[in-house]
């Protein structure tokens, strides 16, 4: 089972051979392909062959390409992800808005649970108890927007009355958006390893959005780059805090016991 996450940092040749990514830099390094989840190359400078390229979507590795800031711009998502794509998509095209509808009341719930659980954990407990009431109030494709409500009272809480999602010259937003741009990307990893199209969604129908899907699953998994980018007090987002967060793909993390 796979499970690394390497970050190509510096200038360097990637190659493929016998299974294994070869790193030629300062030195040679090589890495086994089946133990690698997630590729992500930091650095323009990075050059890679089309036969390694090939063996990634193979292993169905994720690749994120940055940009020169090192802040993920793209990712490879192979044409085909299972034995039975066509059958999925197919079942995938045919989900009905009522089930589509009673999945994302659900997802929701679990995302406004994760947070009053977070707020608990931070002391913040009539807050907390805000959004347990939430979860009752809300109704089946949440047409009232508890999920906005919630993220408000959630955001302040755990940031300051003054923070705000929109601002976008907020050192913590920038670090909030990274961190859910790599899940967002281990998401994507497994709807298409799975047989189905990332822009075919439950809630999300952003027509420029290719991840549709993976935005909707993602949602309750939010709060698991909450909790970090909590614990790590940015005051700057440089180099050092990404690398921080890229460690999640690296913990495990416990589910229902």
């Amino acid at each position: 089972m796979s499970w690394r996450e390497v970050v190509i940092s510096n200038r360097c040749k990637l190659d493929y051979s016998m299974n294994y990514m070869v790193i030629r830099g300062e030195e040679t390094k090589r890495i086994l392909l089946d133990e690698i989840a997630v590729l992500i190359i930091e650095n323009n400078a990075v050059s890679m062959t089309g036969c390694l390229l090939s063996a990634l979507m193979d292993k169905k590795i994720k690749v994120i390409i940055c940009d020169s800031r090192h802040n993920p711009e793209a990712e490879l998502v192979p044409y085909y992800g299972a034995h039975n794509d066509s059958l999925r998509i197919k079942q995938q095209i045919s989900w009905s808005k009522e089930s589509k509808e009673r999945v994302w009341t659900r997802i929701v719930k679990e995302k406004i649970r994760n947070q009053s659980v977070h707020l608990n954990m931070l002391g913040c407990i009539d807050e907390a108890r805000l959004l347990k009431n939430y979860i009752k109030d809300i109704e089946p494709g949440d047409i009232t927007n508890r999920e906005g409500h919630a993220a408000k009272v959630y955001f302040n809480a755990i940031f300051g009355m003054k923070f705000s999602r929109s601002d976008d010259s907020n050192a913590i937003n920038h670090a909030l958006d990274y961190g859910y741009a790599i899940v967002l990307s281990a998401f994507n990893r497994e709807v298409t390893s799975n047989g189905y199209l990332t822009q075919l969604g439950l809630e999300h129908d952003n027509q420029f959005n290719h991840f549709n899907l993976s935005c909707d699953l993602m949602e309750p998994f939010r709060i698991l780059v909450d909790m970090e980018v909590k614990q790590m007090n940015i005051a700057g987002f440089s180099k050092e805090e990404k690398h921080s967060l890229l460690e999640m793909l690296n913990k495990p993390y416990k589910i229902q016991g």
